[in-house]
């Protein structure tokens, strides 16, 4: 077998041919590239052709796979081994989401019992609630919910709730988690507190912003219903003594344990406004989507396993071709968040320059991740990959069926994804940009000046990802993709994908500054902080 060293020599050197090598070529001079680089997941079609690899790179990746232990790492993760080594904990978000009676284990401390116990509750509430046997203080039923996190504890529900929020017209489902006062204020604009829930997410139940508008929407809730508004508050945290503290019903605290990473959090009791608003059926569904991804990536080998080869086509535009953005574009407006949801998950996961034995890392990791939802940034970042001087890889995720709408936008939708994809990679040449002016009687002079302009250099990559229809569990399958996608790549290059230390160092020294802001006294700090602070307390 190959160590890794040599493996990853292999794939960096094979990706120097890559650069000018003409990736619409490869189609021509490798039959099986559709065959092979075009595999089937559950809810899901993952086509990376239109990658920059020819089949011997695909080999090569495959190699340096094996040769980084990925086959090794997934097994230890899903036995519940502690994969996170910094703080000696497990990463079994994959038990959250399995069938109830499993045997999952964290560390040796089987889980699953308590894992099924936590999503039953989750049921009958939402069952309560939806039902209307569970009221408020006044005897009113229940018509909207306010969900209050910040990070994981907020990308990952909303996320679910924007793509599914169809499904469930009964009950609204608004997200506070910006420190912001507008944030807060926005999202109880218009409610009646009568007839609504608040759902307050947090792993500690310290967190700054989490605990300030949590604050807030207890104030709104105490002022309309006085102390029978506490009924109406819902906590979901790691650390129940201090939810109860604040003032949450120790019956209306859902807990989950450590060893659930905030970014894959949301099949756990934080997704708990999502089972509300949406029905625990839905939620159940969502659960099994990604629970299929769970066996998929488990059991499928490496050649045809969708994690494995969507991690293997990032890293060799990453670090065979040195390229360190990556855009990801819905065709499904119900996915807009989707790009936000990845920045969280891939560059706080994989943001890391030292290795798990603290030494550099040998090479690029985490690229920055950006995007939005097709068709409107067509109009937007488009022009940059089209015809901009960097090479930005692309993720297409796009839905053959429609579930709303009118079924000829959708084929709009669907012919402007699939264009967009070929665009990149065929380009349009100089050549037949001047022919094109000639034909149009431009003067020759004008057409040298032009036609540079109006080339497409084409031969940029990208991957279309398929779904057949945006159900609960075509989304869930989605986001386990891409969560073991990053896990993947984390194992490849060497780091803890499940720590987030990059995360505290702001959050440290805004707590010391907000103390001088409000009348402490001045703290060391370099000369530009040291006049900011001054500036808006003379203010």
């Amino acid at each position: 077998m190959t160590d890794l060293a040599t493996a990853w020599t292999k794939l960096e050197t094979a990706a120097q041919d890559a650069r000018d090598r003409c990736i619409e070529g490869l189609f021509a001079a490798e039959p099986a590239r559709l065959d092979e680089l075009v595999v089937e997941a559950p809810e899901l079609l993952v086509d990376l052709s239109k990658q920059p690899w020819s089949l011997a790179d695909l080999t090569l990746a495959l190699d340096l796979a094996r040769a980084g232990g990925v086959e090794a790492a997934r097994e230890r993760q899903l036995a519940g081994e502690a994969v996170n080594p910094a703080e000696d904990r497990a990463a079994l978000h994959a038990a959250l989401r399995a069938p109830f009676g499993s045997d999952y284990r964290a560390k040796g401390e089987p889980v699953s019992a308590e894992v099924d116990a936590t999503r039953r509750a989750i049921a009958e509430l939402a069952q309560a609630v939806r039902s209307g046997v569970r009221r408020g203080a006044t005897g009113l039923s229940f018509s909207a919910i306010v969900h209050i996190g910040i990070g994981g504890s907020d990308f990952g529900p909303r996320l679910v709730w924007e793509a599914l929020r169809p499904l469930s017209p009964q009950i609204e489902l608004r997200f506070a988690a910006n420190v912001d006062p507008a944030d807060i204020a926005f999202t109880l604009d218009g409610l009646d507190p009568a007839r609504t829930l608040v759902v307050v997410v947090s792993k500690t139940f310290t967190t700054q912003e989490t605990i300030a508008n949590a604050e807030v929407a207890r104030g709104w809730l105490r002022a309309a219903l006085g102390p029978a508004g506490d009924s109406h508050l819902l906590a979901v945290s790691a650390a129940p003594e201090v939810a109860k503290a604040f003032g949450v019903p120790a019956d209306q605290i859902f807990g989950f344990r450590d060893w659930v990473g905030g970014r894959y959090s949301v099949w756990s009791a934080v997704g708990l406004s999502c089972a509300l608003a949406l029905g625990a059926d839905v939620f159940e569904e969502f659960l099994a989507g990604a629970h299929d991804m769970d066996r998929h990536f488990r059991d499928t080998p490496l050649e045809r396993n969708a994690p494995v080869l969507l991690a293997l086509a990032h890293i060799f535009n990453r670090n065979g071709l040195g390229r360190p953005m990556r855009a990801v574009v819905p065709y499904a407006q119900r996915l807009h968040l989707l790009p936000n949801f990845l920045q969280q998950q891939e560059m706080e996961s994989n943001g890391k320059r030292a290795d798990i034995h603290g030494r550099p890392v040998a090479r690029s990791t985490a690229a920055a991740v950006f995007g939005d939802a097709g068709t409107n940034v067509q109009h937007a970042f488009f022009q940059l990959m089209h015809q901009g001087t960097d090479i930005i890889p692309l993720d297409i995720i796009a839905v053959a069926e429609a579930s709303e709408g009118d079924p000829a936008n959708q084929a709009k939708l669907l012919a402007n994804a699939i264009a967009q994809a070929e665009a990149l990679m065929v380009g349009k040449p100089e050549a037949v940009v001047r022919e094109e002016l000639k034909t149009q009687g431009m003067a020759p002079a004008d057409i040298d000046v032009l036609a540079p302009q109006k080339t497409f250099p084409g031969n940029r990559p990208s991957s279309f990802i398929l779904m057949h229809r945006l159900t609960p569990a075509a989304l869930g399958a989605l986001i386990a993709l891409y969560e073991h996608k990053t896990f993947v790549e984390g194992v490849l290059w060497g780091i803890n994908s499940f720590d987030q230390w990059g995360v505290e160092l702001g959050k440290t020294l805004a707590s010391r500054i907000l103390d001088e802001l409000e009348g402490g006294q001045p703290g060391a700090h370099d000369p530009s902080t040291a006049a900011l602070v001054a500036l808006l307390k003379r203010r």
